[in-house]
Formats: structure tokens, sequence, C-alpha cells
């Protein structure tokens, strides 16, 4: 995988040419990386995408910043590295947070969001945040992570595909994870976003439940709502032709 400014990346043109949508960034939550995004949603046809490994995921190096600040400006770091302009960012649940600080702190560098699975808010349970902390509960930690990340539907050689490879990011790159998510909270800055976003979620999602999302929907001046029936946290790996279809319309709303 390539590397810029601390970052791999997994990248596809999707055929496309220009002109034509602005680049997709794909950002993944906790303890995940690009593969958080399956193939399907990696290489949609007309699009230019980049799914990140954020650095101490995947195949980055580093450390996991503590605030979600700080992982946004990482990110800005790497768009500005690869020179590229204003960009469409989707994060998954903590990379929904980095999306919408990159938003409200960068209204330049972005020109348009897809939130999936996220709040302005991302309390983590006390228990999570010290199992986090223990190398020794970590895999304990994990499964009570997957135990909620999950619909009663999923696949479950998915569901084990996923725990091997949350357990491969060490303890404390993923507990730090959990900290800049407990420690963000724009619930009030909400209505600053200035550009057109898409909202959704699972209907089954345990983790950031529906009513976070609906709510980022209603602060939002130009946000749009959708629910994936029958799909959990991980949304976009349980039902990602659903998902496909929904970012790729909205993708077509936006001109670069």
């Amino acid at each position: 995988m390539p590397v810029a400014a601390g970052i791999a990346y997994r990248k596809s043109d999707g055929g496309g040419s220009k002109p034509g949508p602005p680049p997709l960034v794909f950002i993944h939550g906790a303890g995940g990386s690009s593969l958080h995004w399956p193939a399907h949603l990696r290489r949609l046809p007309g699009l230019e995408i980049f799914a990140l490994d954020l650095p101490g995921h995947g195949d980055s190096a580093g450390e996991s910043a503590d605030t979600i600040a700080e992982k946004a400006q990482q990110v800005l770091a790497w768009k500005t590295s690869l020179g590229l302009g204003a960009c469409v960012f989707a994060g998954h649940s903590m990379g929904g947070a980095i999306a919408q600080m990159l938003a409200l702190d960068h209204p330049s560098a972005v020109a348009g969001l897809i939130l999936v699975g996220t709040g302005g808010r991302l309390r983590v349970h006390p228990t999570i945040l010290a199992m986090t902390e223990s190398s020794d509960q970590y895999p304990q930690a994990i499964e009570s992570i997957l135990t909620w990340s999950f619909s009663a539907s999923a696949d479950a050689r998915m569901v084990e595909l996923s725990g091997k490879r949350m357990l491969q990011v060490p303890a404390q790159v993923v507990h730090a994870d959990f900290v800049a998510c407990n420690r963000f909270d724009i619930l009030s800055r909400l209505g600053e976003i200035d550009c057109p976003v898409l909202v959704l979620c699972g209907s089954e999602d345990q983790l950031t439940p529906q009513k976070y999302s609906q709510y980022l929907a209603e602060q939002i001046p130009d946000a749009s709502f959708e629910v994936i029936a029958e799909a959990g946290h991980m949304v976009m790996l349980e039902k990602p032709v659903q998902v496909a279809e929904l970012i790729h319309d909205f993708m077509q709303r936006i001109r670069a």
C-alpha cells in the first residue's frame, strides 16, 4: 500500500473521468482499518476513492492519537501531501467524528460528508475503556465489542474475521481510539456544518443507536437520513450493496 504523511491507503480511480465528483475518502472506526470498507464500496464506478489506515492501524505505523481533533489533523496532512482538493469524507463511527471535525474546522477541505453509524457525541462505556487499557483483558473487550457491533442475522464468518482483524491492532491503539471517542462532543456545533451530508445507520445498531443518526440529520442543515434494515453498527460490512447504492447516488449530487 502507498503511504503519505504516515497514512497508508488503498486507491481506486473507478474508471472515472474528470470533471466529476470530488474524491471520496473512507475513514474507518475505532480499532479498524481500510478493510472495514468492503471492496464493493472501495471500487465504486466513476469515482476516485481512497480508503485510509489511520496511524497505528492496518498498514500504517505510528501511534493512535487520543483526540478526534488530532486525528482530523492527520487526515488533513495526508490530503495536503497528495495535493487533493476538497473531498467527500465518509466516516464510520470514530471516522464519522473525524469527518465532522474536518467539516467544522477545515470547511474548504470538505465537499460533503457521509456519516455512517456515528453521532455528534460518542460516549464509551467505562468497562470498555478499562478493558482496552489492559492487555490481559483486551481479547475479552473485543469479544464484547463484536457482540454489540453486528446484527443477529450477520454472517458468523464475517464476525469471526472482524474479530481476528481487530485483535491484530495493539490494545493501546484501540484504547486511544476509544479515549478519543469518549472525549468527542460537538452537539452544540452541528448546525455549523455547511456542506451536503448523507447520514445512514443500521436499524439494529447497538453502539450508536438510530437516534444518534437521526439527531445528526435533524441538526445539520443540508442532511439526508437513511436507515438500513436488519443491519447493526457494522452496516457497511453487513449490507454493502445497499450502502454502495446510497453512497453512489449521493456522490452524483456533488461536483468538484
